[in-house]
């Protein structure tokens, strides 16, 4: 099987495949086009030493070039590493490492890369290669569904990275199954303002080739230019979660574009009151239920019962089997609750270089996602809490005990508990109980500047509050039920 790109450029090259928005006007890359940066880019790698197989890091901004190093790497079978840019160099610096890769490009936050090559980390030399690498031969290639695309970070409760091994066929199943869900037209064009360190980033990408239709990328998330963008561009398709959705529909101007026929929102529950508006205006939101480890979507209601079924993100997307268990490991009834279990072609290969924590995860064919959920009468699945102690504000995953980490690092703090607190904007708002240390006093921006030391900025709590000693219980666990009654 020929890599994607070069066999959608041979059956549709003058289709467009790409459009972004540099200065004022619209660019827009057909899918030859693209396919031969591409080409041009593999050639840099191969002058530059990276080899098949490397694992090759990208700080993935949203913008074009992330989307060439993504299908360099599938051209030449590199395993593609996307960071996180909101990240800050200690902690893109452990996920290099537990990554093990080989090559970090030199493309980014120059800054950034200074600080990463100071640490050790091998940033390819591809300006000085330029020369070179226009009598370089790109290899025949083919692809092995089995092999490995992409590492993508995520975390678990102990708030340590753990890299998610997605294959090619992880990829194109999920794809596959994706279009038997939502549909597919020539014509779409599917609205990317999801960042492209983020599976759901990386998957409209890939899908978008493999169907042969349009992405328009947005390099950044700006309420007033998304809007203009929906309501004056023939939008078919748009990915946000209910933060975005939230702010764009507080700030329109004007009804979107009559072209728009799904808004696919995922990433945390979105609120009753908003999907009520969506239904009101007549917004087209079909919910979905997702992860890094399946490869994006797992369960999707279309409008119609979202609509019918508040709260509902539907029954499984072909192929793939969902279960909810009880403690015990059993079956759970209609109407209970209980972990979701996911099995099926878009679950990950595991953790890379992680037995421990892929045994824990993956079992006997199972996806123990750590979600909490139930299934009705009609095998519909309903989303209740997501991870245990997980916090989601504005679509992005933050645990406790990474930020609980940070924060008894500082020499003022004993103990601290992390949780997330309501927030009609964000979903949910990093907030922080604290026991300081005797005869230590600290102040709230004074721990903030701490935390922006070590922590992406999503991660950094915005609210504190400071008591004598943090509620437990009986066991001597915190009893984190009791921890939000102290913010009130």
């Amino acid at each position: 099987m020929q890599d994607w790109l070069t066999a959608r450029a041979e059956a549709t090259p003058d289709k467009v495949a790409l459009i972004t928005n540099p200065g004022d006007g619209a660019h827009e890359l057909t899918f030859a086009q693209l396919a031969g940066q591409v080409d041009r880019m593999a050639r840099q790698w191969i002058a530059a030493g990276i080899e098949r197989g490397q694992r090759v890091a990208v700080l993935a901004i949203t913008w074009p070039l992330t989307v060439v190093q993504l299908f360099a790497a599938m051209r030449l079978g590199c395993v593609l590493v996307p960071i996180n840019v909101r990240l800050t160099v200690d902690e893109i610096d452990q996920q290099l490492r537990l990554a093990e890769c080989d090559w970090l490009l030199p493309y980014g936050l120059t800054d950034t890369l200074g600080e990463l090559r100071g640490k050790g980390h091998k940033i390819a030399n591809l300006d000085a290669q330029r020369n070179a690498a226009k009598k370089v031969k790109l290899p025949e290639r083919d692809i092995d569904l089995d092999e490995p695309l992409a590492i993508i970070h995520t975390s678990g409760t102990s708030g340590t990275p753990k890299g998610a091994v997605l294959t090619y066929g992880n990829f194109y199943q999920s794809a596959m199954v994706s279009a038997y869900r939502l549909g597919g037209l020539p014509e779409d064009r599917w609205l990317c303002v999801l960042p492209l360190y983020h599976v759901g980033g990386l998957s409209i990408l890939i899908r978008s080739v493999l169907y042969g239709t349009a992405v328009d990328l947005m390099e950044s998330f700006h309420v007033d230019a998304v809007n203009k963008k929906l309501a004056e561009e023939p939008i078919t398709l748009v990915s946000l979660v209910p933060t975005m959705l939230h702010r764009l529909l507080e700030a329109r101007p004007q009804p979107w574009n009559e072209h728009l026929r799904l808004v696919l929102l995922g990433g945390a529950a979105p609120s009753a009151e908003l999907l009520q508006r969506c239904h009101d205006e007549g917004i087209p939101v079909a919910t979905t239920y997702g992860l890094t480890e399946a490869t994006s979507q797992v369960a999707t209601a279309g409008p119609e019962l979202a609509r019918r079924k508040p709260g509902t993100v539907g029954k499984p997307l072909l192929f793939t089997q969902v279960k909810v268990v009880t403690e015990t490991g059993k079956q759970a009834k209609a109407g209970d609750y209980g972990e979701i279990l996911v099995s099926g072609p878009t679950i990950m290969q595991g953790y890379f270089n992680n037995p421990d924590a892929t045994g824990k995860t993956l079992k006997n064919g199972w996806l123990h996602t750590g979600d909490i959920g139930y299934v009705d009468d009609d095998g519909d699945l309903f989303l209740v809490q997501r991870r245990s102690d997980l916090i989601v504000t504005g679509g992005e995953n933050v645990y406790p005990a990474e930020v609980e980490a940070v924060l008894c690092g500082h020499p003022a703090v004993k103990e601290a508990a992390v949780i997330g607190l309501d927030h009609a904007e964000w979903g949910q708002q990093v907030a922080a109980v604290l026991v300081i240390n005797d005869n230590e006093t600290v102040s709230e921006d004074e721990l903030i500047k701490y935390c922006r030391e070590h922590l992406a900025g999503y991660k950094i709590p915005r609210r504190f509050v400071k008591v004598g000693a943090l509620p437990q219980t009986g066991s001597g666990k915190i009893q984190r039920g009791a921890l939000g009654e102290l913010f009130h």
